[in-house]
C-alpha cells in the first residue's frame, strides 16, 4: 500500500471519529434537554397537583359565613356525603373531602339536615357531622347502654315512641323486615344472622349508644336505620384486621357480646379475651354463665348447677365454640377486646364481689382463688 492510500485512509477514519463524537454529542444533548423536560413536566404535575390538594382542604371562601342548610340523609355513604357538601358549596372537591376522610380515619357520621357555612374548614365539618350538629333542635335523645339485648332495646325504642316493647320486639324479628334491612345494609348483615340456631337476628347489631332524633314519631325502621348507620361506621373502622383475622362481623360482634356480658368496669377486657380464645384453640367450652341466662330467656339471681343442663346451642358449658350470634350489644371497649386480646395463658376467670377479675392459668389454681373469696350460702 502506497503511502498516500495510507494517509487517505488515516483521514478517512479521523473523519467518521469526529462524525460519531459529533453525533454522540447530538445525542447527549438530546438526552439531557429531554430529561430536563420530562422532570419539568412531572414537577409541574406534582407542583400542580399539590396546590390543587393544598387549595381544596381549605375553606371555600374564609370570609363567608353564610348559613346554608344542608340535608345529609339517613344511610348516606362518606362519597354522598362529600358530593351533597360539594353541590352546596361547603367544601371544593368532593373526592379531597373523601380521601381526607379516610386518611384521618374518621367516621360515625350522623344523618340530619346541618347548618353550614363555606368558612368552615375541613376538621369543623367533619366534626358537625359526628357530633350531630345540626339546624334542626333535637326532639327527642334515646340512650342505648352497653350490654343491652335485643328485648330490652326494643323496650327502650317503645317507651320513645310511645309502643308497646312487645309489638317493637315483634318487628324487630319479622323476616321481611329484616331481609329489607339485610339489602340495605350487605356487608354488616349477613346470612350468618338467619343462622338455624340464632334466636334472634339483630341480636348484637343496634349499637349502644345516644342517639338523637329531630321529628316527633320517627318509626321503629327510622330508629333501627340511625342505629345500623352507627354499627356499620363503627365496624368498618376494622375491617383491615377483622380480614387480616379471616373473622366475619357475626364472630367479632359474637365474641364481642360474650366479652362485654362478662366484664365489670374494673376488668381488663383483653385479658377476658384471651381466656376465651385460649379455650377454644384447646378445645374447651368457654363455660360462661351469661350465655346459661340467655338460653333460659329469664333474670337469674345466681346461675346454679341445674340451670347448666339446659338443652340449648347458647349454652357453652354444653357446648365448644361460640354460640350461635351475640347475646347483647357491646361496645368499642369489647370490640377491640375481641380483636386484640392479650398474651396469655389464662384459662379460667373469676369476678369477686368487689367487680374484681383473678385469672387462672391452672384449674387448681382456679379452684384455689375460688375459695378463698366466694362464700357458697
Amino acid at each position: 500500500m502506497s503511502s498516500n492510500e495510507t494517509k487517505d485512509k488515516k483521514s478517512i477514519i479521523r473523519q467518521k471519529l469526529t462524525e460519531r463524537q459529533s453525533e454522540a454529542k447530538v445525542v447527549r444533548k438530546i438526552v439531557f434537554i429531554t430529561t430536563i423536560v420530562l422532570i419539568l413536566i412531572i414537577g409541574g404535575i406534582a407542583g400542580g397537583g399539590y396546590l390543587y390538594i393544598n387549595s381544596a382542604i381549605k375553606p371555600v371562601d374564609p370570609e363567608n359565613n353564610t348559613v346554608k342548610p344542608v340535608e345529609i340523609p339517613i344511610g348516606s355513604s362518606v362519597t354522598g356525603i362529600a358530593q351533597a357538601l360539594e353541590d352546596n358549596g361547603i367544601i371544593k372537591d368532593a373526592r379531597v373531602f373523601k380521601y381526607y376522610v379516610k386518611l384521618k380515619n374518621e367516621s360515625g357520621f350522623m344523618a340530619g339536615t346541618y347548618d353550614m357555612k363555606p368558612s368552615m374548614t375541613l376538621d369543623e365539618i367533619i366534626g358537625s357531622l359526628k357530633t350531630g350538629s345540626v339546624m334542626d333542635e333535637v326532639v327527642f335523645q334515646m340512650t342505648i347502654p352497653e350490654g343491652k339485648q335485643l328485648e330490652q332495646i326494643a323496650g327502650i325504642i317503645g317507651e320513645k315512641i310511645g309502643q308497646e316493647g312487645d309489638a317493637v320486639f315483634e318487628q324487630l324479628n319479622d323476616q321481611a323486615f329484616i331481609e329489607s334491612l339485610m339489602a340495605k345494609y350487605p356487608n354488616l348483615l349477613t346470612d350468618e344472622i338467619l343462622g338455624e340456631n340464632v334466636l334472634y337476628p339483630l341480636e348484637g347489631y343496634l349499637f349502644p349508644a345516644t342517639y338523637p332524633f329531630y321529628k316527633e314519631d320517627p318509626t321503629v325502621e327510622e330508629i333501627v336505620t340511625v342505629m345500623l348507620d352507627k354499627t356499620n361506621a363503627v365496624i368498618n373502622e376494622y375491617t383491615g384486621e377483622m380480614d387480616a383475622q379471616e373473622m366475619t362481623v357475626h364472630e367479632l360482634l359474637t365474641m364481642a357480646s360474650l366479652i362485654e356480658e362478662e366484664a365489670t368496669e374494673q376488668v381488663d377486657r383483653e385479658s377476658i379475651s384471651s381466656v376465651f380464645y385460649n379455650r377454644m384453640e384447646t378445645g374447651m367450652p368457654l363455660q360462661t354463665d351469661p350465655t346459661v341466662l340467655y338460653a333460659h330467656g329469664e333474670h337469674l339471681d345466681r346461675v346454679l348447677y341445674e340451670h347448666l343442663e339446659i338443652d340449648s346451642p347458647y349454652n357453652t358449658y354444653q357446648n365448644t365454640g361460640l354460640t350461635p350470634g351475640p347475646i347483647a350489644n357491646a361496645g368499642v371497649s369489647s370490640i377491640e377486646a375481641a380483636l386484640y386480646p392479650a398474651e396469655t395463658e389464662y384459662l379460667y376467670f373469676l369476678a369477686t364481689g368487689t367487680g374484681e377479675v383473678l385469672f387462672s392459668t391452672t384449674l387448681d389454681e382456679h379452684n384455689q382463688k375460688k375459695a378463698e373469696h366466694i362464700t357458697i350460702q
